[in-house]
């Protein structure tokens, strides 16, 4: 006879069906209470730059680019224009003070002087005759003065004895009178040649006064046209490089025309190209660095200059103390410029990360190494090599500091 067999409840087959269910069940709880929802990417660990953020000195200064010049540059500007007739050194030259370098024609200028130098022999004529011709009035004068003493003594004798006669009645009044008429008249002709002779003496004297300082306003004239004729002989006013001379044989040149440079090479600068950022904080004492041939050497900033072209401005420095043997003018070379002082931070590097997302956030390599996180950050200064780190970052942080252009906006980044 056949029994009746009753099923379990638990067999395994439901005990398998209940335990994958409850399995499932726990991994969706798991997901939505602990699971990480952030928007995720996976990149490549060697692709990328990680650099430590790290607590140091801070310092305030940038970089720039510099070019060795002479200490002093003498311009060479012509003092007189003209057409260049002969040359007789190039750029690059040696030169010592007084060398001559070209020579200038001025036409005009040479008639000038020639036609002054015959003013200055007319003048010297003229005076000679002046001269001469006042002598010999001079003796006139004198002869017509002592024809009329001798005339006067003769009618004073004849007026002495008549008046004497003329009292006793010997000599008739009226020949009396004429004598006398005669001596007044003699004398006042004196009188009158004497008054004629001064005025002709003082007329004399004024006209050689004026003769001489007309002579002597041509003479310095034409010593300052000499030192203009000399003038077109451009020499050297100092000794050093003859760096460069801008005119050739034939070319004309006027007056204040620059013409070329010497360098003087006693001594060198550097002249640096500063982004107009700085304008304002780059003045004069400022310190600076140089570094040449494993040396280095410190430098301060002498002079500003404040007009900006293409977005740049310059400045010159001077070496504090020896200058380095072997530079040569035209060379180029990296300046550290120090624009404030140094002073305690906590520093991260500089990296292209900042273009992308303007220093306010950045990306922390966790602690597992695995991944990096977004995090939200303050920076302030920086310099060639660092940011000044303000609020988000500590000492030990790893920052993916390279470009973030391909990782979109990613909160996580999976290595």
């Amino acid at each position: 006879m056949d029994r009746k067999i009753e099923k379990k409840f638990w067999n395994k087959k439901r005990i398998m069906m209940i335990g994958g269910g409850a399995a499932v069940a726990m991994l969706l709880l798991y997901t939505l209470i602990f699971a990480d929802h952030r928007a995720t990417l996976n990149v490549e660990k060697d692709k990328i730059t990680i650099s430590p953020v790290k607590k140091g000195t801070f310092d305030v200064y940038i970089a720039v680019t510099a070019v060795v010049m002479p200490l002093k540059t003498i311009r060479l500007d012509a003092i007189e224009g003209g057409y260049v007739s002969r040359k007789y050194l190039d750029g690059g030259s040696m030169v010592k003070e007084g060398d001559s370098i070209l020579r200038l024609d001025n036409q005009h200028m040479m008639m000038d002087f020639v036609n002054h130098e015959t003013e200055i022999y007319r003048l010297r004529n003229e005076l000679q005759n002046t001269r001469l011709s006042i002598r010999q009035q001079e003796f006139t004068m004198q002869q017509t003065i002592s024809d009329i003493d001798a005339k006067i003594e003769a009618a004073q004798d004849l007026y002495d004895r008549n008046k004497q006669l003329v009292e006793e009645k010997i000599v008739a009044r009226q020949d009396f009178n004429k004598n006398k008429f005669e001596l007044e008249g003699l004398l006042r002709q004196k009188d009158i040649q004497l008054q004629s002779q001064k005025y002709q003496q003082d007329n004399a004297r004024m006209q050689i006064t004026q003769l001489e300082g007309t002579l002597t306003r041509t003479q310095r004239n034409l010593e300052l046209m000499r030192e203009n004729l000399n003038s077109l002989i451009v020499r050297a006013p100092v000794s050093g490089l003859l760096s460069s001379i801008e005119v050739e044989v034939g070319s004309s040149i006027t007056a204040g025309q620059n013409i070329g440079q010497i360098d003087d090479l006693n001594g060198f600068k550097l002249r640096a190209d500063i982004d107009e950022h700085y304008v304002s904080q780059v003045f004069a004492g400022l310190r600076a660095s140089f570094e040449f041939d494993g040396k280095a050497y410190d430098m301060v900033v002498t002079k500003v200059y404040p007009e900006i072209k293409s977005g740049r401005f310059q400045a010159d420095m001077n070496f504090e103390k020896n200058t380095p043997e072997g530079i040569r003018r035209g060379q180029s070379s990296p300046i550290r410029l120090v624009l404030g002082k140094s002073a305690e931070a906590i520093l991260l590097p500089l990296g292209g990360f900042f273009s992308d997302t303007g220093g306010n956030w950045v990306y922390v390599v966790d602690k597992s190494g695995k991944k990096a996180v977004k995090r939200n950050i303050s920076l302030g200064r920086k310099n060639p090599l660092y940011f000044e780190v303000l609020e988000g970052l500590q000492p030990g942080d790893q920052v993916i500091t390279s470009s973030y252009e391909n990782f979109g906006n990613k909160d996580v980044l999976s290595f």
